[in-house]
């Protein structure tokens, strides 16, 4: 096989040429394709390309060659790339959206005089505190698992996601919190009973999506973007796998279900059927990929819930 010549075209205006290739192997790898194009193109780094070979068409995969898309019997090839804006590492955007509410919830349960006036002197509630217990394990477990646990497939993401994605976890924090730690707030209809319900509810939960997350960083080796068939280990927690494809999020929504009957509070609420959309929708999707690309793929699984969706 000889050398190839490769031009790169402006996925917007197809007829503007980026760059030009001299003497690519058929065995390069879009990967590599993509540090060559950065070398010549400096603000166009390696992260901002989603390299085509239609300037309509799906993004290559790094690990793809010229050869393997049937690109090397020709002499001069022409690909297209679009410019993805700037990027921000997955790993940054998770730590800061969860280090917000960590941070937020609190200063709302100290009660401030200037949020809540001279109200704010009430007398805290037991489930009041319960709840922020709660509600800072979680966010600690999120930013843990983030810098420990999670193995991200995706290097980066757009910038703006950031400020998308903090809106979202930080508003609803401020929400929440604003009602749960409000001096007036109403403790929940069936007193002790309902709490301790919730909260058993919601630290099993939490196991579980913390167990699921352990099973999945150990089925991709580090470094690598390997997809394997989940099945459960000998942790009963991850037996939910034998039901559905995404148990993480099946173990997510639950917690928000007990937390939100633990505190019987309607921002909690809001914020659990807001969250488990789109994880519906998150999940559905990594359902059909495990489909499509594992013919042996368990046929009684669902996406989230068991036997429903």
């Amino acid at each position: 096989m000889g050398a190839i010549s490769v031009e790169i075209f402006d996925a917007k205006k197809t007829s503007r040429s980026i760059a030009v290739l001299e003497n690519v192997s058929p065995k390069s790898t879009i990967s590599e394709l993509k540090k060559k194009i950065a070398q010549k193109k400096k603000q166009l780094g390696v992260e901002r390309q989603s390299l085509r070979s239609e300037a309509k068409g799906k993004s290559l995969r790094d690990e793809e060659t010229l050869a393997s898309l049937g690109l090397d019997k020709e002499k001069n090839v022409a690909l297209y790339v679009k410019d993805l804006g700037p990027q921000i590492a997955w790993k940054t955007v998770f730590l800061v959206e969860y280090a917000g509410p960590f941070f937020i919830y609190p200063l709302f349960y100290l009660r401030p005089s200037f949020i809540y006036g001279q109200a704010a002197s009430r007398p805290v509630a037991d489930v009041v505190t319960l709840a922020l217990i709660c509600w800072s394990f979680h966010y600690a477990k999120r930013v843990f698992e983030t810098q420990f646990i999670h193995r991200f497939s995706n290097g980066t993401m757009p910038l703006r996601n950031l400020f998308k994605n903090c809106s979202y976890y930080w508003g609803f924090c401020a929400f929440i919190s604003y009602f749960i730690n409000h001096p007036y707030y109403q403790l929940p209809s069936f007193g002790l009973p309902q709490i301790y319900i919730g909260f058993t509810g919601f630290a099993l939960s939490e196991i579980g999506n913390f167990s699921i997350h352990v099973l999945l960083r150990n089925l991709r080796p580090e470094g690598t973007k390997e997809r394997k068939i989940p099945y459960p280990n000998s942790n009963i927690f991850t037996e939910l796998f034998n039901y559905v494809s995404c148990p993480n999020y099946s173990y997510e929504f639950y917690s928000w279900v007990f937390f939100s009957l633990m505190t019987q509070s309607l921002p909690v609420t809001l914020f659990t059927i807001a969250g488990f959309i789109q994880m519906m929708i998150w999940a559905k999707n990594k359902h059909r990929a495990y489909k499509k690309e594992f013919p042996n793929y368990p046929k009684n699984r669902t996406a989230i819930i068991p036997g429903l969706i």
